[in-house]
């Protein structure tokens, strides 16, 4: 009868109404001025003050070309060669999260025009991913329960084993 009552304690927490976890994403955006730049923030929204920003150029897209940091507001600007054409990685960073976005830098104009809002977002989980899940607790749940309530086996005799002596023909 106690492990009904610890199924039901464990099982009702996986029940209750949950919220999404937003703190694991991170997303940039840039918009184009006099030069590039760029607005790193948490999914929260909160700004990535401090986030480490490398710029890669298209001709050299292991090199970093510039780095730097994001100030208090979460804000990075940089000015593209405009000789190099193509498209500019960014990575941001900042304590285990990050994103990496693409800048498309066209020969017309040294800095094209579109705004683009790229972003590595951690989506939540669907219905039935949140299903497997509390079905899997449950299960292991009984089967935690079940196991304590194995009976106990009993113990070997101590009684020493007799062999059987067949007879020599």
């Amino acid at each position: 009868m106690k492990w009904q009552w610890v199924i039901l304690l464990l099982v009702f927490p996986s029940l209750s109404v949950q919220e999404t976890a937003i703190a694991h994403g991170a997303k940039a955006q840039y918009k184009f001025t006099s030069a590039v730049e760029i607005q790193a923030q948490y999914d929260s929204g909160l700004p990535m003050k401090n986030a480490e920003i490398t710029v890669y150029a298209p001709d050299n897209p292991t090199q970093p070309w510039q780095i730097g940091i994001t100030d208090e507001k979460g804000y990075f600007t940089f000015m593209p060669d405009a000789s190099q054409t193509g498209y500019w990685e960014v990575k941001v960073r900042q304590a285990g999260h990050g994103t990496l976005i693409s800048i498309p830098i066209k020969a017309e104009n040294s800095l094209s025009q579109e705004s683009t809002f790229l972003t590595q977002n951690h989506p939540g989980l669907t219905p039935l991913q949140k299903g497997v899940i509390i079905a899997s607790v449950i299960w292991g749940c009984i089967g935690t329960a079940l196991f304590f309530q194995r009976p106990k086996p009993t113990p070997l005799s101590s009684e020493p084993s007799r062999e059987i002596v067949h007879p020599k023909s």
